[in-house]
């Protein structure tokens, strides 16, 4: 494959993402639609550094660096999700308003 159709399936993804983030209203489907937008950054970095061929393979490593970073945010993010969940009944981001005012 080429770079370019690396490039058209993470913008694909990346969009796709945009749309779940945007569109949904369950907390665990914007939670989906933040990591399929972090998978997506993570394919351009693999593609660019396997175009470039860079010694110190520094797409490869910042993918790395933010796989990890995509698990400790769904780690945390469904925690924050279930002790909501547990205390309104709905998964809903519409009704969270803990946090105001």
């Amino acid at each position: 494959m080429t770079l370019v159709q690396f490039l058209l399936l993470s913008s694909l993804l990346f969009s796709l993402g945009v749309y779940g983030l945007l569109a949904r209203r369950n907390a665990v489907m914007i939670l989906l639609s933040v990591e399929l937008m972090l998978n997506a950054v993570n394919l351009n970095l693999v593609a660019f550094e396997a175009w470039i061929r860079d010694a110190f393979a520094t797409g490869n490593v910042f993918a790395i660096f933010m796989i990890t970073v995509a698990a400790a945010e769904v780690g945390i993010g469904l925690a924050i999700v279930i002790l909501i969940f547990r205390n309104r009944a709905t998964a809903n981001v519409d009704d969270f308003e803990l946090m105001r005012g």
